[in-house]
């Protein structure tokens, strides 16, 4: 079926600020909603579970945001290409690109279903959770690893999405699996008193009602791309392209929430409270994030398209702006999460203890707010560019050479608290902020020698 352009966004003309925020504000909402999952998981299960129960959900849903996370990662490699195929006029290449894509990811869908299946045990041990909360996060894992299949659909078919310029889409398709969550989470773990089961299965429940809808309503979309089914096929050229962007962005990724889950791992071992308090913070923290990610999910599409079209300056400029805007942004985030991380963490829980550990760790942590905005916009310049080999660079030297070490020093400090072991976060943005500076500088050093030539 042949698609033509209907209500994708154009970055490659017109006003830049109005095309990103067009684009940016969908992405930010499908993110909340998306976001809403774990954090509906734990705060239904912390009405109605005990401490043990948010420990689990809290580390459960960490790990399984860990693979998401890698599979949107390495799915980044798609809507760079298609994106650029755009940008380039291609339609029939960028058709080409979504059949490998499709294959691709049923290939990696199989793969980590069997792995997360039989590996859960010692997935758990692994993040030394705390023994009353075992049991708990390995059902946790190994009922969403069932539904991986349908989570890796929905991740696919919004970066194809937003590869063509469509965030509007993926918006209306997280917001329905939002609701489902929602209801289901009530049912199995509120009415039916299943617990941490209960929450994991209205997880899956919600991507696949989502999964359903999206693939009935995309039939109906005109695109810019020229696709037909006899193209779902791994062709070797658009494999390759899509490799090689998107492996580097998933390799970093996969560093980042391995350091994550070793902080996590580090905290656990201080105690169950602790434990407890540091699962609501990432929910709060996973919110929180989602406005960088916003911006680095924007700039990557904005300048994929650009960089196709040859225009780097105004790809430059969309990247100015898109910090800009952000960090304005994040200076009301980072208040919110300094000075009002209890009233945050009251939602999750009523238990006075964790929602005071919660509190300690959102006040080392929100620097971060800032920051990352400016951190999250180099990274989707460079993954627009195609050039994820810096970014991959910096993502690992960054989690295991800066936050690792960091996280370990602040939890073994006399009297230490949350707070302490939060800080490593804007520290290691710091660093990958510089070197951010330093690619930035090589760049257009390359691009001067180039035009002398």
């Amino acid at each position: 079926m042949d698609m033509k352009q209907k209500s994708e966004i154009s970055f490659t003309e017109g006003p830049i600020f109005q095309s990103l925020i067009r684009f940016a504000l969908p992405v930010l909402g499908a993110l909340i909603l998306q976001a809403a999952y774990g954090a509906v998981d734990l705060l239904v299960v912390g009405r109605f579970g005990d401490a043990s129960s948010i420990s689990a959900v809290g580390t459960g849903s960490s790990f399984m945001q860990m693979v998401t996370f890698i599979i949107t990662s390495l799915a980044m490699g798609s809507t760079v290409i298609i994106g650029q195929h755009i940008g380039e006029r291609k339609p029939r290449e960028a058709g080409d690109a979504v059949g490998t894509t499709i294959m691709l990811f049923l290939l990696v869908g199989v793969v980590m279903t069997v792995l997360l299946e039989i590996f859960a045990d010692a997935v758990v041990g692994i993040m030394r959770v705390p023994a009353e909360s075992t049991q708990k996060a390995a059902l946790y894992i190994r009922i969403c690893s069932g539904g991986i299949v349908v989570i890796i659909a929905y991740n696919v078919i919004s970066s194809v999405l937003r590869g063509v310029g469509n965030a509007n889409l993926p918006f209306i398709f997280v917001s329905i699996a939002c609701a489902v969550n929602i209801v289901g989470d009530f049912l199995f773990v509120g009415m039916l008193h299943m617990d941490v089961a209960g929450a994991a299965l209205a997880t899956v429940l919600a991507q696949l009602v989502s999964v359903v809808a999206s693939a009935v309503v995309i039939r109906k979309q005109q695109m810019p791309i020229s696709f037909q089914w006899s193209q779902c096929r791994l062709v070797p050229a658009e494999l390759k392209k899509i490799l090689n962007v998107g492996v580097p962005i998933a390799v970093q990724e996969t560093m980042v929430q391995i350091s994550f889950l070793v902080i996590n791992a580090i905290i656990n071992n201080m105690g169950l409270m602790p434990s407890a308090g540091y699962g609501v913070a990432q929910k709060i923290v996973s919110f929180i994030m989602l406005v960088p990610s916003s911006v680095m999910q924007s700039v990557s599409a904005f300048t994929a398209q650009n960089i196709g079209a040859g225009q780097k300056e105004r790809a430059r400029r969309g990247l100015q702006v898109a910090m800009i805007s952000g960090c304005l942004v994040g200076i009301l985030i980072f208040a919110a999460g300094f000075f009002g991380g209890g009233f945050l963490s009251s939602f999750f829980t009523k238990d006075a203890e964790v929602i005071a550990q919660s509190a300690s760790y959102l006040k080392g942590f929100a620097g971060d707010c800032i920051l990352t905005c400016i951190l999250f916009g180099s990274i989707g310049f460079f993954n627009g560019n195609g050039r994820s080999l810096p970014v991959m660079i910096q993502g690992i030297s960054s989690a295991f050479c800066i936050r690792v070490p960091v996280s370990i020093l602040m939890s073994r400090l006399p009297d230490t608290s949350l707070m302490m072991v939060g800080l490593a976060a804007p520290i290691a943005t710091i660093y990958g902020i510089l070197f951010f500076m330093i690619c930035f500088a090589r760049l257009r050093r390359e691009e001067n020698g180039k035009r002398k030539k």
